[in-house]
């Protein structure tokens, strides 16, 4: 039974995670003035081209799904053990439980990040299965892992809930509702 509380209360914090950012005011940050311009030559290697949208939003949808057994999520994380394999599962299971799924991602704002050399920074937009549900957005980190990407570790820490167990003081579940 604990794995159903732990369940439940990381997909509560989930929710009220995505809630929060989603009624949260957000303001892009300035954008950074051009560089100057060099009359260096242009450098031999040019950088990596950033990665389709959809090979990120994969990775989102995957570890959403129920179907996928949890052992097989843990290489969607960015340093997963096999021990979380049971909190990948009842973060899948309690989006199920609570009529979320199916989940709906689109990732924007891909830029590579700057404080992690080859991650990719993203701004997600989620919609869950509900018709009140809204649309939250979540500013995720990815990381390559070949032969694709994984959820930066970071934000799989916010986003999944990672360690919530029963040792741990709750918050009371609540279901959020969209603003106007």
């Amino acid at each position: 039974m604990p794995h159903r509380t732990t369940a439940v209360l990381s997909a509560a914090t989930c929710v009220a995670a995505l809630w929060l950012s989603g009624c949260s005011t957000e303001s892009k940050p300035a954008s950074a003035p051009p560089p100057p311009a060099s009359s260096a030559p242009p450098s031999a290697v040019a950088p990596a081209p950033l990665p389709d949208p959809a090979a990120l939003t994969d990775v989102l949808l995957r570890l959403s799904d129920p179907a996928i057994p949890g052992a097989d999520k843990v290489a969607l994380v960015q340093g997963a053990t096999a021990d979380e394999a049971a909190s990948l599962d009842g973060f899948a299971k309690a989006l199920a439980d609570n009529h979320m799924l199916p989940l709906t991602f689109s990732a924007t704002d891909l830029a590579w990040s700057d404080h992690n050399p080859g991650n990719v920074r993203a701004t997600v937009a989620i919609v869950t299965a509900q018709p009140d549900g809204g649309t939250f957005t979540f500013p995720m980190e990815f990381t390559p892992a070949p032969p694709g990407w994984q959820l930066s570790r970071e934000t799989a820490d916010q986003w999944l809930a990672f360690g919530t167990g029963p040792s741990a003081s709750p918050a009371a579940p609540t279901t959020p509702t969209p603003t106007p």
